[in-house]
């Protein structure tokens, strides 16, 4: 029996995971069926992050009620608010990754912002004795240098690493959460994704957004990634869980046979799209972007990659190829306008 596409949708929007890319995919299906979003009220970008989310977090929810379709701006994760914002048939996903690779991304991405980064030198030296750099007294503004996955998921990212503690947690994300995405093998995710929510190949197409040149890669050595192991250690675990149960899910549902078919399929579509869309086929650097509408939010000493979209694309395909390309602000900041046209709207 042919499913139908799952319309009521939450997506825990985790940090330096690639849920940029997911985001996007989101609202491309939010505008396809003209879904309602939920969007953060004001001039927010994200649902009251890093406070635990409140259901006021988001715009018109006074009116709007429990009539959202789409949840996927930044929040930290609060089931019974977020329950009332959406339906009771709401699917729950959200995306983890490698904590040794999201430590280096985020040591370089809110270098700046982090108190615990910034009196570091580089990635290295604070992984080498974080206890020197990441003090107790600054752990609203040093969420970012530890365990934040186990943070935006709503829980204590200095918790102590009891294994009771860890299990208990776990089980309750299983129960909050109908699927855990790893960004890891993100082509695998969403193909995963496409069938749990019985959407389109077309629906999970992306342009990655929200990536890095590879010159601000920080290199960590075996010592370095074993030091992060246990530094971010709540994470490891929830990674670890995760990254089994994803594994099982597409035996259980999919087989490597059809995912491996299928993700040569993606693969290919991609291609296709970026060689429609794209005048480099390719991701450019900050300062090689054209169009300042697709220039992406630049933070730390990372260099945010954007795209430049071909000039000879008839209206239908351009609209299409915009889509693809616009970056995270700039799409919320069109959604808002579309969605609550008597209100300010977002300034990127």
């Amino acid at each position: 029996m042919p499913c139908r596409a799952k319309t009521n949708v939450m997506f825990l929007k985790t940090h330096k995971t690639g849920s940029s890319t997911v985001l996007n995919i989101m609202f491309r299906f939010a505008e396809k069926y003209n879904l309602t979003v939920a969007l953060p009220a004001d001039q927010l970008f994200h649902l009251g992050y890093p406070k635990t989310f409140v259901a006021q977090f988001v715009e018109g929810f006074e009116t709007i009620g429990q009539n959202y379709n789409i949840m996927c701006n930044h929040l930290r994760f609060n089931p019974l608010e977020v329950k009332r914002v959406m339906a009771a048939n709401t699917f729950y996903f959200s995306i983890l990754r490698n904590p040794i690779r999201l430590l280096e991304s985020s040591y370089v991405y809110y270098k700046n912002y982090v108190p615990a980064f910034r009196s570091s030198r580089n990635v290295k030296e604070f992984v080498a004795s974080p206890t020197k750099y990441y003090h107790p007294a600054d752990y609203r503004e040093n969420i970012y240098a530890r365990n934040i996955m186990w943070f935006d998921f709503g829980y204590n990212n200095n918790a102590k690493d009891d294994t009771r503690y860890t299990q208990a947690v776990l089980k309750e994300i299983e129960q909050n959460f109908h699927l855990i995405l790893i960004a890891d093998y993100f082509y695998e995710s969403m193909i995963l994704l496409k069938h749990a929510l019985c959407w389109d190949l077309d629906d999970v197409i992306y342009f990655k957004l929200n990536s890095r040149s590879q010159d601000t890669v920080q290199t960590l050595s075996p010592e370095d990634e074993e030091r992060i192991k246990a530094w971010c250690s709540l994470d490891w675990k929830l990674y670890l869980h995760f990254n089994q149960s994803f594994w099982r899910r597409i035996e259980k549902t999919i087989g490597l046979k059809v995912l491996e078919k299928e993700v040569d399929n993606l693969r290919t579509r991609q291609k296709e799209l970026m060689e429609t869309c794209l005048s480099e086929q390719e991701a450019v650097r900050k300062d090689q972007i054209r169009n300042r509408a697709f220039l992406p939010f630049q933070s730390g000493a990372a260099d945010i990659l954007g795209y430049n979209l071909r000039q000879d694309l008839d209206n239908r395909t351009m609209r299409i190829c915009e889509k693809m390309v616009r970056p995270e602000l700039q799409y919320t900041s069109h959604l808002y306008a579309v969605q609550h046209p008597h209100k300010k709207r977002k300034e990127v």
